[in-house]
């Protein structure tokens, strides 16, 4: 379980193919001398298992089904990531809770400066829509945000400074892929709506 509160960004150093699937070695200083081999450890939203720990970053492999799912196949040596640990009980929870299981992946329509901040538009999978609601909660490559306003198949946010700075949102541009997961009640909710055989809305 995560919060969706990015801790630092880390670049893959190097990347090994492995039979249906890859070998990640990500650079980053934030599992010096905390993080062990079996912990759990978020790269852009996904939760990955850590197979090797040092003081100069840790390895992670993924399969198949994670590069089918996700944006991590298109990683190469030189990307920065969104790292974030796995939470603690006795932690206060800033963002929302994340789960780092990806829904889908989404793609960054427009981005407009607002300021210091900027506006970002992103396209979202058809089976997404209906659990992005306006003022609700979305993780975004593993950032957890506030959905300004939704539009027919996308929905927009706003983002501060901040983020821009210590994730890598301040790096996104149109085209580019993102990995989203939407609200862990949203979802919950719609299962239930369906259950009781009531039809939610769509817009």
């Amino acid at each position: 379980m995560f919060t969706g509160l990015v801790e630092a960004m880390g670049s893959i150093e190097r990347v090994e193919p492995r039979p249906l699937g890859r070998r990640l070695r990500i650079q980053t200083t934030i599992v010096e001398g905390e993080a062990r081999p079996g912990d759990s450890i978020a790269v852009n939203g996904c939760c990955l298992t850590a197979v090797a720990t040092d003081r100069a970053g840790f390895e992670v492999e993924t399969v198949a089904e994670t590069l089918a799912r996700t944006t991590l196949g298109s990683l190469a040596a030189g990307d920065l990531v969104n790292l974030e640990r796995s939470m603690r009980l006795d932690q206060r929870l800033g963002g929302h809770l994340v789960l780092g299981h990806v829904d889908g992946v989404g793609e960054i329509q427009a981005v407009v400066l607002e300021g210091d901040g900027a506006r970002v538009t992103i396209t979202l999978p058809p089976e997404l829509t209906r659990y992005v609601a306006e003022k609700g909660s979305l993780a975004v490559d593993g950032i957890s945000l506030t959905v300004a306003r939704v539009t027919s198949g996308s929905c927009e946010i706003a983002l501060i400074p901040h983020t821009l700075a210590v994730t890598i949102a301040g790096r996104y541009r149109v085209g580019q892929k993102v990995n989203l997961e939407v609200d862990l009640v949203a979802r919950y909710l719609a299962r239930l709506i369906e259950d009781a055989g009531l039809t939610p809305r769509t817009s």
